[in-house]
Order: structure tokens, then sequence, then C-alpha cells
């Protein structure tokens, strides 16, 4: 594992396997409570078979990735990743990005230089500004805030994870165990405060690389499907994906066929 200093005491922690001749890198997208240790089991290994290569890293607050904020939100982020990008300068990179990653993803696009992909792969982010997803921002904090990340786990579990995920691990959740509030300072709940910041209303008309947008269909908090429709619509080379079998955490729930669809997507982009 590697570390990209951005400033005195603010770090990402990243780990960069280059492709073979003629490979694309993946460069993935945490979400804001992600780690890039998810990536790593059988889709990374389906890619690195395959001969492409992997960028992964962790956002500021997340696991080996230092900050000295005491805020953060999500234009930093993405200034974040474009730095990674301009220091990395991988070669011919396909974004991947999960929930909120996807946002930070298309947005590093659009900002240029090393930050533009050849091709994008949304996963479970397509989604509008509403109240609706503000009341869902504003309540997560609220459940961290109030019981830790347990009692959010607990609370939001059922509606994100496919059905046949819930069945093999509810044991885990909702114990007798005491919530333990996170404290003000906590890093992850730093991280999950940012998610209010996120302006949606993004210019996906100038996306103009092959893009594919997949979505669990079985994701009872963030999917919409006429709100996909309308914004996959919007950008010129966009594909949709639907996982029936899936909800919001596809790289935990169906590492296998998440793999499959981005080595097809590769051939599709080279």
């Amino acid at each position: 594992m590697a570390h990209l200093e951005l400033s005195t005491g603010n770090t990402l922690a990243y780990d960069l396997i280059a492709p073979s001749d003629g490979g694309a890198t993946f460069v993935f997208f945490n979400a804001l409570s992600g780690d890039k240790d998810m990536w790593t089991a059988a889709v990374g290994d389906a890619l690195r078979a395959a001969g492409h290569g992997i960028l992964l890293y962790n956002l500021r607050g997340q696991a080996g990735s230092e900050t000295t904020q005491q805020a953060i939100d999500v234009a930093s982020i993405v200034a974040d990743a474009k730095a990674l990008l301009d220091h990395v300068k991988p070669t011919r990179p396909i974004h991947v990005g999960l929930s909120i990653g996807g946002l930070f993803s298309l947005s590093a696009h659009l900002a240029g230089g090393h930050g533009r992909a050849d091709g994008i792969v949304l996963i479970n982010t397509l989604r509008k500004d509403s109240p609706r997803l503000d009341w869902v921002n504003d309540a997560v904090v609220r459940a961290a805030e109030t019981g830790g990340f347990d009692l959010m786990k607990d609370l939001y579990s059922p509606l994100l994870m496919n059905i046949e995920w819930q069945a093999q691990n509810r044991a885990q959740f909702l114990g007798t165990r005491a919530y333990t509030a996170c404290q003000p300072d906590d890093r992850a709940l730093m991280l999950l405060k940012s998610g209010a910041t996120a302006d949606w209303n993004l210019n996906y008309e100038a996306v103009d690389i092959p893009v594919l947008a997949i979505s669990g269909l079985q994701d009872r908090v963030f999917f919409n499907d006429a709100d996909v429709t309308e914004l996959a619509k919007r950008m010129p080379q966009c594909e949709r994906m639907d996982m029936a079998d899936a909800g919001h955490m596809i790289p935990v729930e169906r590492p296998v066929n998440l793999g499959k669809a981005l080595l097809s997507f590769a051939k599709r982009v080279h």
C-alpha cells in the first residue's frame, strides 16, 4: 500500500497494479462508508487474471488515509481523487464508482486532465436531488450520531441488501448489545455527513464516453427507475444493466457477476 501526501497530515492510501500490454486500469471509487478492500476479492481477481490493472484508494477518513480536517465535503473528495489521478496517471483508465462514488468519478472526469476516463461504470449511482434524498442523508447521520454504525446497519441493511444476503447474514445483526453513539470527531461520521453536500445536477450531456449504469433492483433506498432512465438517456453513450438479484452493495452481493460485467465493458471501451 502506498500513500499520496496531499498536505501535512492529509494522505490517501492506495494500491496500484499496472495492466499488461493492452489492458485497462480500473479505478475504483468508494462510497462514503466503503473501503477499498471490498473490491479486491472476486472483482479484482477476475480483472487481473484478464490482464487489467487496478487502482484502489480510500477517502480521507477511511482506513489508512489520514486527515486533519474537521469537516469534509464532496468538492474536497473530488479534488483528492483528481490529485491521485494526476499523480498516478493510470493507463487506459476505466472508472468504477459505487453509489456516491460514481458521482466522484463523473466529477473527476468532467474536470479533465488525468481525471478523464475512457469509460465509466456507475453502480447504483444515478439519482436526483429531492426532499426524499435529503431526508435519507440526514436520517443515516442521525442514526450514527445516536447509536453508531451498528444502529445504522441494523436499520438500513434490509433495505440495501438483496434478500438472499439478508437470509445468510441476519444472525449478525440486531443482537442484544447496547448501541454506542459516534463521537463528534469520528472520521467515518464526518464522511457520512459529507453526503449532504453533494450536487447531483451534473452536466450529464458532457459525459461523451461509454458509460455502463448498473442498478440493483432490490435496492429499496436509492433505486428509482424513472430517475435512472432519465439520467442515463442524458449521457450519449450510456447503457443500462439491471441486476434483479442484487441490492445496493453489488460488489459485496454479486462480485462474480460484477466482474463479468466489467470485463465485457472493457471490451466495449477499448
